[in-house]
């Protein structure tokens, strides 16, 4: 596609965006998106855990992952936070037979073991964020995460691939869509805003291949490489439209990326 960033100004664009955010930021987008899961819960907890872990299976089709997130559900009872806390480790043999694309047995283990220690210490997933006495910066927090995650001795070496780091480059599009769900003003009924010790401004767009192609097509982002600075890059030119919420542009990057996909080539003409 061409680059259209010289064919829509600032406030026309600001205008196009504002407006897909408008139209995908509301209540039709959750049924058939994976965020659909964490919203069957209104225990914090429940939507925490249920959320990271839909959150980090999130590749490839959005049906598929709600059909694994469902399965997943079932087999945590439907109740994801009290199965954390109280199951025993033979009630582990049930999860050996769940698997997602690379995603097996083994990872699935050490996630379970991981929830477990981690909510029998602390009332929220959010402290596994926050980093003590230091305001919070996305890739610090996510490098802080990262590192707390795999601090168990059991910690399986190929499972560090499922939970992306941004010391290592990557986008780290699952954590920080996971870090939108949990973090976001919930006023729209899709985002949970129920962290309330970090920023919606200092949230960085979850930046996948579509978000990605929609973003290069609109002059948003101009780095050839898809990695962290990309993520940097293209959250520093969304806050220029909304310096306290610049991830919410993310509906509207997804929503055309994803289910306008003709809406671009009609901008041109």
């Amino acid at each position: 596609m061409a680059n259209q960033q010289s064919l829509l100004s600032f406030d026309n664009l600001k205008s196009f965006l504002d407006e897909r955010v408008s139209k995908y930021d509301s209540l039709s987008f959750i049924e058939n998106d994976p965020i659909s899961i964490p919203h069957r819960f209104s225990k914090k907890q429940d939507i925490e855990i249920s959320g990271f872990w839909i959150a980090m299976l999130s590749w490839g089709l959005r049906k598929t992952i709600i059909n694994k997130g469902n399965e997943l559900m079932k087999l945590m009872d439907n109740a994801p936070y009290d199965f954390i806390i109280n199951h025993e480790e033979k009630d582990r043999k049930a999860f050996l037979h769940f698997k997602h694309r690379t995603f097996n047995d083994i990872d699935t283990l050490y996630f379970l073991e991981f929830l477990q220690v981690h909510f029998k210490n602390n009332e929220s997933l959010e402290d596994a964020f926050l980093i003590e006495h230091k305001p919070f910066d996305a890739k610090s927090a996510l490098t802080h995460f990262h590192e707390y995650f795999f601090s168990l001795e059991s910690a399986p070496k190929r499972t560090r691939k499922h939970v992306a780091s941004p010391a290592k480059k990557s986008t780290a599009k699952r954590l920080n869509m996971f870090l939108r769900w949990m973090v976001r003003n919930n006023s729209t009924g899709v985002d949970f805003g129920i962290w309330k010790n970090i920023p919606s401004s200092e949230l960085m767009v979850p930046l996948d291949v579509h978000v990605d192609k929609v973003a290069r097509h609109l002059g948003l982002l101009k780095r050839k490489q898809t990695d962290w600075q990309s993520v940097e890059e293209l959250t520093h030119r969304l806050k220029e439209f909304d310096p306290n919420d610049p991830v919410k542009y993310d509906f509207a990057l997804f929503g055309i990326g994803i289910l306008e996909k003709d809406e671009l080539t009609k901008k041109k003409k």
